[in-house]
């Protein structure tokens, strides 16, 4: 009888820790976006705005675990805040490896065009709706996921978002700018900044919490990408 209490006992503590560990969100921290078009836009703290405008956007899909930190500048800059123990001992990986959150996000704005050519339509990001009669905005980012204890890039990603003025559809959100980019709200760049943001939380969630057939929309994009990639490319 009391081997059976016992094993009972056992069984219930495992299947209570086991859906603890299931449940535990990522640690996610978000790296200041860096820019290497010549976007008007872009400008003093734009970088930093993107940033906080990510990790408001994780932290709402309540699937991560957002480190805050705004100086959290590069890989080398992590590693130094776990060495000045500023980062709680139960999160700190080996010696010498980086510290504190589980992964790392880079992101790098590589495309921006104004007046870019196409339908009356507009263009559906993450089942959203761009839409409108004037002035147009494209904008690429490219996304890497770094694995904090290795400093591998397990993940990269290219997000792309055309937007138009005149109105947005399906209920994008314009909140959460600030700084430099609190302008450029209503304006088509700020349009396409915000649907590229809502694009890569929602990959975020899906490359590493749900990991599940929602992958399959998001390869059939890239494949779409790289295929009109290579058709604006004259090879001889």
């Amino acid at each position: 009888m009391k081997r059976s209490i016992a094993a009972l006992v056992f069984c219930l503590t495992f299947f209570t820790l086991s859906q603890g560990f299931a449940k535990e969100k990522p640690r996610l921290g978000v790296l200041r976006f860096t820019n290497s078009t010549s976007a008007a836009w872009w400008s003093g703290t734009a970088g930093r705005d993107m940033q906080d405008m990510l990790a408001a956007e994780l932290v709402t899909l309540k699937a991560f675990r957002v480190l805050e930190r705004k100086e959290l500048e590069a890989v080398l800059g992590e590693q130094d805040l776990g060495a000045k123990g500023r980062i709680s001992k139960s999160t700190r990986s080996k010696i010498g490896n980086i510290t504190g959150a589980k992964y790392l996000v880079a992101a790098t704005v590589s495309a921006y065009e104004e007046g870019v050519s196409g339908t009356d339509g507009g263009i559906g990001i993450g089942g959203i709706s761009l839409g409108g009669k004037k002035k147009r905005a494209y904008l690429a980012v490219d996304l890497k996921i770094i694995e904090v204890e290795t400093g591998e890039i397990v993940d990269a990603r290219t997000v792309e978002a055309t937007a138009k003025s005149g109105g947005l559809g399906g209920g994008l959100r314009v909140g959460s700018f600030s700084g430099n980019l609190a302008k450029e709200k209503k304006t088509p760049a700020g349009k396409a900044i915000r649907a590229c943001i809502m694009e890569i939380a929602e990959y975020l969630e899906c490359a590493l919490v749900k990991k599940d057939n929602c992958m399959a929309g998001y390869d059939a994009k890239e494949s779409k990408r790289r295929e009109k990639t290579k058709g604006s490319i004259d090879l001889e």
